[in-house]
């Protein structure tokens, strides 16, 4: 399959620098310059992979981000932030992009997000996670791996694609502690420190919608000094 990547990006020069070193990577490009028309095209075409600039004409880039989300659960979007605002970042986060950069942004870096990114779609966390596990039950909490559904206390949650990969990596293996840089690594396919926050932020909205009381959750414990885990089947039996 044709990997399609599309690029809503209003600056030229930036589109035209991604474009280039993207076809390196021969990656199928789309672009749009502005909100309205790179919405119409992420909505209507097949992509792998959206790369998104947040200060667009038209329509702001977390505006089209959060109309794809509406459509679109598990296309992958990666913003491009030119602010160094931390709202923003985190607002994207919560409207549902995978990931952002903030420009100015090194080449080797926005490569191996996107080749990371491009690895992931459409896939299982192959090597942490037991495909014979097809669906898996914890007190109330179903996930079926291979819908990528999950029905908590017989209601449909909508999670996004990197929220699921979390939780079928924490539900496939219970009582496993991870650290931030571990589900750096797994879920999103690289290394960097300084971006453990990135992790912070999709744990916090993924127990806003699978849990109770966040703040006392059920399901995605933290283990202090090391990072998180998912509770033990025996702990749902009590």
């Amino acid at each position: 399959m044709d990997k399609k990547v599309l690029i809503i990006e209003d600056d030229p020069d930036i589109a035209d620098l991604l474009e280039l070193h993207l076809k390196d990577l021969d990656l199928n490009l789309d672009r749009a310059g502005d909100g309205e028309f790179g919405l119409e095209k992420a909505l209507e075409n097949e992509y792998q992979l959206v790369i998104l600039d947040v200060m667009l004409p038209k329509l702001n880039g977390l505006e089209v981000c959060k109309k794809i989300r509406e459509k679109k659960k598990s296309l992958p979007i990666l913003m491009l932030t030119a602010k160094s605002d931390e709202f923003d970042k985190v607002l994207g986060l919560e409207l549902g992009a995978d990931d952002y950069l903030a420009k100015p942004f090194s080449i080797r870096e926005l490569i191996a997000r996107i080749k990371a990114i491009i690895r992931r779609v459409n896939a299982v966390i192959e090597d942490q996670v037991n495909t014979s596990l097809i669906e898996m039950n914890f007190g109330g909490l179903n996930i079926n791996m291979e819908k990528r559904r999950v029905i908590l206390d017989s209601r449909n949650i909508e999670l996004t694609a990197k929220e699921f990969d979390l939780l079928a990596l924490f539900a496939a293996n219970p009582g496993k502690a991870y650290t931030r840089e571990n589900l750096l690594n797994i879920v999103w396919g690289y290394q960097f420190s300084g971006y453990e926050h990135t992790v912070n932020s999709h744990i916090n909205r993924l127990r806003s919608k699978i849990e109770k009381d966040p703040a006392q959750p059920k399901f995605i414990k933290t283990v202090w000094g090391v990072g998180y885990k998912f509770a033990e089947h025996e702990e749902f039996e009590k």
